[in-house]
């Protein structure tokens, strides 16, 4: 029992699920369950397959505490979860916050649910990042936080179905499984919890949101949600598998050489298959780290942990799928950041911002619509405009065409987040990639955090925060955010720029928009 808590508050906190009964916590006015199982550990024959049920226990299990991270480097390309967190292919778990009075107290309806995926190019990260991540959303704003874990790396987003064999059978797009079977938990349990699986909104941010736009597209997860959010999606980074194959062929080969497997032949389908299945975990996200490093000179303008259109779990490139009306028809909120680019210098440099990766792009495009997109970035390939043209092509153009062709069919909200403390502007980051988060979340407790208002700015930026929780809130409560939002369409365009004094926009950088789509009209 809680300190100082009584049997009916104990009690409270024990609630039943499919596999069996959770205790959590109180914390700040909430409840929190967390490292609840929602599928079955990934590890040895479950290795490159499509997630499992989760085995039930007897008794009362501890929700306390986090469950173990997806295996990822600390110091790869990305950082990675803290040393001391356990990794393990025994990853895939949920964690759900509740108001205080949530169970019980709001009779059969239930809250609203949001149900939150983390970024991390599809590479590190956890949903533990940040352990008071969606307590405010909670205690302030009546909302049932539900967060996730799934496969990263290799284990989650290459296609390694060229060494699939009759007697060890592997899938694609398992990163994206593990999601709809984190989704199908809370369809199934979250009434537990005190929230609606009617009215439940999917959100994410960076990778987060690119699982959010593509699981707009994925079939199995037709009404599993019922609208969505996506904050800085690389929308158009889901790619054919011609092109995820031969990715998967270069980590075979740098696997071989992490695991000093000098005898692997690199046709060997069987010895390849063999190498992939039983290699320690923490090897083949050291392999990941290699082929990421290389993937943005070899192949200028993509991310080589990624979805694949592999025509049956995902059956259309997404974009195209928004285009012909055959994304799931929800209401959406869709944005970017104003300066998205200016974050990705030195180890994490993966967009096209040098020299030769911008000609690469520019000897993909017509000719005649070169001169017009140089004229939008003065300077190029000078750090600054390289940075914001290659923050544009990633996230910025791919989510405005997403959002013109998923307001021909639901209700669109567009904006664009420009607010920035004084230390990121000093630094020449301004609004960049991830920053929304540390105002929507309040993440000022952070080492990150306090250094990114230590010169000023917090009051602002906390405000900008708030109102963007009351937003997203109003939008997961009833479909709608708050009534200063107009939806977006393709004739007026009209956008919400979160500021200092936030404000809408008809048509935002109007002839950047145009200028885009004679440069890349395929996107």
């Amino acid at each position: 029992m809680l300190v100082g808590a009584g049997v009916g508050a104990e009690r409270a906190l024990v609630v039943e699920t499919e596999t069996g009964a959770v205790r959590g916590v109180r914390r700040h006015g909430v409840r929190c369950w967390r490292g609840i199982p929602y599928a079955a550990s990934t590890g040895g024959e479950l290795r490159f397959r499509a997630p499992r049920a989760a085995a039930g226990w007897d008794g009362v299990r501890d929700a306390a505490e986090f469950g173990p991270v997806a295996p990822q480097k600390r110091k790869g390309q990305f950082i990675g979860a803290a040393p001391g967190l356990a990794r393990s292919e025994d990853c895939l778990s949920v964690n759900v916050i509740a108001p205080d009075d949530a169970i019980g107290a709001v009779g059969p309806a239930g809250r609203p649910v949001m149900v939150f995926i983390h970024g991390g190019a599809y590479s590190v990260g956890s949903s533990g990042e940040y352990p008071r991540q969606g307590e405010r959303l909670a205690r302030a704003h009546g909302i049932v936080y539900v967060s996730l874990n799934y496969r990263l790396g290799a284990l989650g987003w290459l296609d390694f179905r060229a060494y699939s064999r009759p007697e060890r059978p592997i899938e694609a797009n398992l990163g994206l499984r593990d999601q709809v079977a984190a989704l199908e938990w809370v369809r199934r349990n979250i009434r537990s919890f005190g929230g609606d699986p009617d009215r439940v909104t999917l959100f994410g941010e960076s990778a987060g949101a690119n699982s959010v736009t593509t699981l707009l597209t994925v079939p199995a997860a037709e009404g599993l949600f019922s609208r969505a959010i996506a904050q800085s999606s690389p929308a158009n980074a889901v790619y054919l598998p011609e092109t995820t194959a031969r990715w998967a062929g270069e980590y075979v080969q740098l696997l071989s050489r992490v695991v000093d497997d000098d005898d692997l032949e690199s046709e060997s389908v069987e010895d390849a298959a063999a190498m992939l299945c039983t290699a320690d975990a923490m090897l083949l996200a050291e392999a990941t780290t290699a082929l990421t490093i290389r993937t943005p000179d070899e192949d200028p303008g993509t991310i080589s942990l990624a979805p694949v259109v592999d025509g049956e779990f995902l059956p259309h490139r997404p974009l195209d799928a928004f285009r012909d009306g055959l994304a799931h028809r929800v209401p959406l909120i869709i944005g970017t950041n104003d300066r998205e680019g200016s974050l990705f210098e030195g180890r994490i440099s993966i967009l096209p911002t040098t020299k030769p990766r911008i000609r690469a792009i520019f000897a993909n495009t017509r000719k005649r619509s070169r001169k017009a997109i140089k004229r939008q970035y003065p300077g190029l390939p000078e750090r600054r405009p390289a940075a914001d043209f290659a923050g544009d092509f990633t996230f910025w153009f791919p989510t405005v065409k997403l959002a013109e062709r998923h307001s021909r069919y639901a209700p669109t909200h567009m904006y664009r987040f420009d607010a920035a403390p004084r230390m990121p502007r000093l630094l020449g980051l301004d609004a960049t990639h991830g920053l929304e988060l540390f105002a929507l979340f309040e993440k000022f407790d952070t080492l990150t955090g306090a250094g990114l208002t230590m010169l000023g700015g917090r009051r602002m930026f906390r405000a900008v925060g708030r109102r963007m929780q009351a937003h997203w809130a109003g939008f997961a409560a009833s479909a709608r955010p708050l009534d200063d939002w107009p939806r977006y369409d393709e004739v007026a365009r009209r956008t919400l720029v979160f500021d200092r004094g936030d404000r809408v926009e008809l048509d935002p950088r109007s002839e950047k928009r145009l200028a885009w789509q004679e440069f890349v009209p395929h996107v």
